[in-house]
């Protein structure tokens, strides 16, 4: 079957799979608009804390008891925060307390939270990352001084103790916690498809939600499975180099673009999917194999899995004849009967739309018809 308007697409042919809990139908949708297919499954949900008797009392210790230093880690979490205690009769209070404090923002999206509250943030790191504002605290030193932290859904235990062990007195502030998705379901068939490679490519915005996939993965045993896929098949994408600390824990690389936004995350997608693409010359045409889908002469053509198994154990060695037996064994499920061999081979040449890029070999096999100029590049 064709695909159309694939010359606009980059990420045509590709799956990808999406854990966000939150924006993720905003990055479903600038992927799906560059034409890949979207698997979304979030990896974690997100508990507001409004009527949480603990954040209750660690706001109204700090109108109390003003902090010298306030730190907001997230601009959702802070305009929870702020939103609670209107809520509570004491959003006044706490906004005259945070405008007294040293305010410091981790990144331009809670900068962002901060103004849109009536404040001005002191100073804002460039990396976004926790580490840089904890260096900057114990390079002024704070020694005596009352530091008030916005937790962003898991307790920073370093963070901390840090600072307390460098005289400081931290009071945190736990606005949401990070809870797991009431629906699994969704997430359990996320991780059958990773350990399958059924996804190309796989996104993650938060370290909390990598933690969670692999710790899911840990608990139904497949564990191994997973960080295999992740480590040699599926290419792995985090928004920023804290999202990707669990991941790179357990030896796994992951691509990360230079601005931490979701629009650089997919720019480098597209620029990264496309180039792992398989391109052949065969039979005349120029064959680029992705991960659902082939592009025959700049025509998407969409492939069943059957095939593309086919396809894949072709082109490991292209020109070369591939016994029927070799195929059967990529075929997922296909049992023993290599009469399904030639029923996959007969649905993948009517995919791909030309036949004959595909030659049957008698009693011997099956070929892809590579061009003779790039026997020596291909028949390796």
């Amino acid at each position: 079957m064709q695909v159309d308007d694939t010359a606009h697409s980059p990420l045509a042919g590709f799956t990808v799979g999406v854990t966000a809990a939150r924006r993720a139908e905003e990055l479903g949708t600038l992927l799906r608009r560059r034409g890949a297919a979207v698997l979304h499954a979030p990896a974690l949900r997100i508990v507001q804390l409004a009527d949480d008797s603990e954040l209750l009392a660690a706001t109204k210790e700090l109108i109390g008891h003003a902090p010298d230093v306030a730190v907001a880690t997230t601009a959702i979490g802070f305009r929870g925060w702020i939103e609670a205690a209107d809520g509570w009769g004491v959003g006044d209070a706490l906004l005259e307390t945070l405008r007294g404090a040293e305010l410091l923002a981790r990144g331009p999206k809670v900068k962002g939270a901060i103004r849109a509250a009536g404040l001005t943030e002191t100073w804002s790191p460039g990396s976004e990352s926790m580490a840089e504002v904890l260096d900057r605290l114990l390079s002024e030193g704070v020694a005596g001084r009352r530091i008030a932290l916005q937790l962003h859904g898991e307790p920073l235990p370093g963070f901390v103790e840090s600072l307390t062990a460098a005289g400081a007195e931290v009071v945190v502030v736990p606005v949401y916690r990070w809870t797991p998705p009431q629906d699994i379901a969704p997430l359990d068939r996320m991780l059958d498809v990773t350990a399958a490679r059924g996804l190309d490519a796989i996104t993650f915005t938060s370290a909390p939600a990598a933690a969670s996939f692999l710790g899911r993965a840990e608990t139904r045993g497949l564990l191994p499975e997973i960080l295999g896929a992740l480590r040699d098949d599926v290419l792995v994408a985090c928004v920023g180099p804290v999202t990707a600390l669990p991941l790179q824990a357990r030896g796994i690389d992951t691509l990360q673009p230079e601005r931490f936004r979701l629009g650089p995350l997919v720019q480098l997608m597209c620029a990264q999917l496309p180039a792992a693409a398989r391109i052949l010359p065969v039979a005349g045409h120029r064959v680029e194999i992705r991960g659902h889908a082939v592009l025959v002469d700049a025509e998407l053509r969409a492939v069943p899995p059957a095939g593309m198994a086919l396809l894949r154990a072709l082109a490991r060695r292209p020109g070369w004849v591939v016994a029927r037996a070799d195929l059967l064994r990529a075929l997922p499920g296909s049992g023993s009967d290599e009469h399904a061999v030639e029923t996959a081979m007969a649905r993948l040449r009517s995919a791909l739309g030309v036949p004959r890029l595909i030659q049957t070999v008698v009693k011997r096999g099956y070929r892809l018809a590579l061009d003779p100029s790039a026997d020596t590049k291909y028949g390796r």
